[in-house]
């Protein structure tokens, strides 16, 4: 955004290079980046006219190219509906159906490969978070790893992180929308970039430093002088801690020494301790890919080199087996609240009461969106799944108009049905679907599975944004996201670490088992053998000499199963849930959400039932005599002292079996009338009550009328 006070004008820069009314018509010095200020204000009034086909607000300033597309959005609407903007030429722009995509051949294998800008996975389809290089054939990238990368690199320095190729790469990603800044990459402009580089390595790594004053002490010219590692600069050692009589000695760290010992290049120098690698922020794996400097390895002698090599510790100044678990490293696991681990059942509840309150204000004020403009959905309930997907793709769908169901019968579709409980019917079938869908595995606590039909479908964009509907349109949140999911969500996957709970495949789970309850280096190298293929699958091959190496591979194989084998379902799924803002409010307030995302509803209580409705009545005594019998009845219900239960009470009147995060709207109300039976209505969330003289007459009415009419709903 810039503001310039001279003009008493405020511009998003972007905003103003997309405008589809706006030509840069003066130098570079005039007016705002050659844009005059009278183009720009006729550009205002012109976009004050225009409504955005996704937000439905004014200001559309930007149109697409396409021919006879009439389409108009703001920017931001854009890039979350998925257009393309081309930052080159005359700055086109292309809706989300007339957009360019990327070709590729009918023959061409689909599978999984790895982005060579951030090294996760990446699928191999054609799908807008995805771009394949133009001049490497099984190069593909993350789409938001590529803009970064531009806007870091500039027009100078971007180019085919595989081959290097710049003019035809460059011309494909602004094809593609990638914005290629015209400056220097940043690393030129950063003031002492490369000073690291002039710095020596002064560290001693031997398993056991003799010396007193510490491993980074250093004393030229004497036994405490630290020398490197003569092939990789990268390791050092005391003199005296090597037994190393003087500095013009010839040291190879452990490393380098085993790489020369498979190459054959290596001859066996006098016996002497050697050193041993103690850092994982240098070395942490060893990768399927070998070093340059060395032939390529067989699977075989890679296998036996992993079971042989020279371990990696764990910890700075830790011996290598003093500890079982991982220590802590650079990924964070996220608490849900200050209370979730605690034993008092009471305290949690009473927090995730104050929790769901706090969510519920959350949502209402989301729901300030929703229009009254009213959009109909034809829903056949025992084809959920299929009717809601298309309901939720047809064109004149919004997410800000007011939905309103219609369950239709195939054999009599008069008996169709609109009424606001059909809604939260629909809502619940929906919630209850995604729960047990082929998107989801795991048993109560649900992560997101990697089914790629679903992702070429994009069925994971559809799952969040029906998700985020629900939530803000009065429907049940979904209340089986796991924790690590919740936390990936809201946190970045790069900031989580899972656990093995968090493994539905019963192999994988059995596999990782084997791995970290083994008790000898023998049993761990043997699993490690038996599983070999998969962990070089996996890439969570590393060097596995000591039992405690076993605990930094369980959790390279959790990271990698639970979050980075999903990576691409994961951000569809995101990009689903941020309609409506629920994806921005829950990264805002992420104790509130877990506790409807994580948490099933509470159960139904008397108290709950009897703060939910408010009390109305003509008159103070009716009010009070109602009360003590409604109050009575909701107790004897609770107690089992019922044919009906809680649950069928607010069904009778709301259509809904559990309270929805957002809560009712309009908020149920009761009141005491002189009639001969209840009466409901779900339109205003009202219950009318009879006015009796006795309480046993007032729970024979109560019985008789929601039993009766529930039975005849099910029928």
């Amino acid at each position: 955004k810039r503001t310039y006070v001279e003009y008493d004008l405020t511009v998003h820069y972007y905003c103003l290079l997309m405008s589809s009314g706006i030509w840069q018509r003066g130098e570079e010095g005039e007016g705002v980046d050659g844009f005059l200020i009278t183009d720009i204000r006729k550009e205002v009034n012109r976009a004050a006219k225009l409504k955005c086909n996704i937000c439905k607000k004014k200001g559309a300033s930007i149109g697409c190219v396409a021919p006879k597309c009439k389409r108009s959005y703001h920017f931001p609407c854009g890039v979350q509906k998925e257009c393309i903007f081309q930052f080159m030429e005359d700055f086109r722009s292309y809706c989300w159906e007339h957009k360019p995509v990327q070709k590729f051949p009918d023959k061409e294998s689909r599978g999984t490969s790895q982005c060579t800008i951030c090294l996760d996975l990446v699928e191999q389809l054609p799908i807008y978070t995805v771009l394949k290089s133009p001049c490497c054939k099984n190069a593909w990238f993350h789409r938001e790893c590529l803009q970064y990368q531009a806007l870091s690199a500039g027009i100078f320095f971007f180019r085919c992180t595989v081959c290097n190729n710049k003019d035809k790469f460059q011309k494909e990603m602004l094809r593609m929308g990638i914005h290629i800044p015209e400056k220097d990459a940043s690393w030129e402009l950063e003031e002492n970039a490369y000073q690291e580089l002039l710095q020596c390595y002064q560290h001693c790594d031997v398993k056991r430093c003799l010396c007193k004053k510490g491993r980074d002490y250093n004393e030229p010219d004497s036994k405490w002088e630290i020398k490197r590692c003569q092939c990789c600069g990268s390791r050092g050692t005391h003199l005296a801690c090597s037994s190393m009589k003087s500095w013009e000695q010839n040291w190879e760290c452990m490393e380098c020494r085993s790489i020369f010992a498979k190459s054959g290049n290596y001859s066996k120098q006098k016996k002497r301790s050697l050193a041993t690698s103690e850092k994982t922020d240098r070395t942490t794996c060893w990768l399927e890919e070998p070093s340059p400097k060395c032939p390529r390895q067989s699977r075989e002698s890679q296998r036996n080199f992993l079971l042989q090599s020279p371990k990696i510790m764990c910890q700075n100044n830790l011996s290598p087996c003093s500890h079982l678990e991982l220590p802590a490293s650079n990924r964070v696991t996220m608490s849900l609240s200050p209370l979730m681990s605690n034993g008092n059942w009471s305290l949690r509840k009473k927090h995730l009461r104050k929790q769901r309150r706090e969510v519920s204000n959350i949502l209402k004020e989301l729901k300030l969106q929703v229009n009254t403009k009213t959009t109909r959905l034809n829903i056949n309930a025992e084809n959920i799944w299929n009717s809601a997907l298309k309901g939720f793709r047809q064109r004149n769908f919004s997410a800000t108009n007011t939905i309103e169901i219609k369950f239709t019968n195939c054999k009599n579709r008069s008996k169709a049905d609109t009424s606001p409980a059909s809604k939260h019917c629909f809502f619940q079938l929906l919630m209850l679907h995604l729960q047990n869908s082929s998107l989801f595995e795991g048993s109560s606590a649900k992560n997101l599975s990697l089914d790629f039909q679903a992702v070429k479908e994009n069925l994971y964009f559809e799952a969040g944004k029906m998700i985020a509907v629900s939530l803000v349109h009065g429907g049940p949140s979904p209340g089986f996201f796991s924790k690590t999911l919740f936390n990936c969500l809201v946190y970045g996957p790069e900031n989580v670490k899972p656990a093995l709970e968090d493994v539905a495949d019963v192999d994988v789970a059995q596999t990782i088992k084997m791995i970290k309850y083994a008790d000898s280096l023998s049993s761990l190298q043997s699993t490690i053998h038996d599983c070999y293929e998969f962990l070089a699958a996996a890439g969570c091959l590393r060097p596995i000499t000591a039992l405690c190496d076993k605990n930094m591979l369980v959790n390279d194989i959790l990271i990698h199963h639970v979050i980075k084998r999903i990576t691409s379902p994961l951000e569809s799924f995101r990009q689903g849930l941020k309609t409506l803002g629920v994806l921005e409010k829950m990264q805002m307030h992420p104790d509130a959400f877990s506790s409807i995302l994580c948490h099933k509803p509470e159960r139904l209580s008397a108290g709950t039932i009897c703060d939910l409705f408010a009390i109305h009545s003509s008159s103070d005594v009716n009010k009070v005599e109602g009360a003590d019998f409604w109050m009575s009845y909701l107790q004897d219900v609770e107690g089992g002292e019922s044919v009906v239960t809680l649950e069928d009470i607010l069904f009778f009147v709301t259509g809904s079996f559990s309270i929805p995060p957002v809560g009712f709207d309009p908020e149920p109300t009761i009141k005491f009338l002189h009639i001969m039976y209840p009466v409901r209505n779900r339109l205003l969330h009202c219950l009318e009550l009879p006015i009796t003289k006795t309480y046993e007459q007032f729970k024979n009415k109560m019985e008789f009328t929601i039993r009766n009419t529930l039975r005849i709903e099910r029928e």
